[in-house]
């Protein structure tokens, strides 16, 4: 009966495997050490999934693995979850960041990540999804435009897109966009950022854009979400589609700032 007892104990923990892993870990892009965060969630296996979130300006890969808190969909659904760090805290998304001065690629450092978490983890190299907030949703954007090869979809938060860029969509990819009406630093309705970036579109215009790149209909459904906090804000959604179920999404953040929606 020990001898049962161990042997079955044995088999609960091969089939649990180990336990979750989060790891410092880097890479060299152009002579420059990248550092970034790995979460790997517990019995996580060949193609898995990937989340690459993005910190905004100022932020760490450190803090956005808690402030994003994407582990309870990591443990649940077996993701992985990366989390990269910015140089001088920010990212190259085209507009006047500390790595935008410095001519940092974070295109090539994105992409070069992406090969190697699907090399290293044997993630599915067809479910890579990036998202990030402010500077790293701007940055989102960039990569959406320019690694729509590699990237499956994206999640902006807090941010939009320059209209005058050298990068803008071209190939169909679904989205999302989640921005507060009251943002002080990335206006809801569009135009002149203040500090670092140019002209940016607006909630709306950013949606209507990918939505014609998708090929989607042209009028979104628009749905009015239950309250479920009362913190003043409420949310409503636009869902642009196509016949073959790509979409395009956006919530509004009715009277909600520059903030993650539950950002801890």
């Amino acid at each position: 009966m020990k001898t049962l007892t161990f042997l079955s104990l044995i088999v609960l923990f091969i089939s649990t495997g180990v336990s979750a892993q989060q790891k410092n870990e880097s890479l060299i892009v152009d002579r420059m050490r990248r550092e970034f965060i790995t979460y790997l969630p517990n019995g996580v296996g060949n193609k898995a999934p990937v989340i690459i979130s993005l910190h905004g300006r100022l932020g760490t890969a450190a803090r956005q693995m808690t402030f994003a808190d994407f582990k309870p969909i990591a443990d649940r659904d077996k993701v992985i979850i990366v989390c990269p760090q910015g140089v001088e805290r920010s990212w190259n998304d085209g507009r006047g960041t500390p790595a935008n001065s410095r001519g940092v690629d974070d295109v090539k450092f994105i992409d070069e990540l992406i090969t190697y978490i699907i090399d290293t983890y044997h993630a599915d190299s067809y479910k890579i999804y990036v998202t990030g907030m402010s500077n790293g949703g701007f940055m989102t954007s960039r990569l959406a435009c320019e690694l729509n090869k590699r990237i499956t979809a994206v999640a902006v938060v807090a941010a939009s897109m320059d209209r005058d860029m050298s990068y803008q969509p071209t190939q169909p990819m679904p989205v999302m966009y989640i921005q507060g009406t009251k943002d002080p630093l990335v206006p809801f309705a569009g135009g002149q950022m203040k500090g670092a970036g140019g002209v940016i579109y607006s909630h709306e215009d950013i949606l209507k854009k990918w939505a014609e790149i998708d090929k989607c209909d042209s009028k979104p459904v628009v749905t009015n979400l239950p309250v479920l906090v009362n913190d003043g804000t409420s949310i409503q959604k636009e869902e642009y589609s196509d016949a073959n179920g790509l979409k395009v999404v956006g919530f509004t953040i009715v009277d909600g700032g520059h903030t993650w929606p539950a950002g801890v």
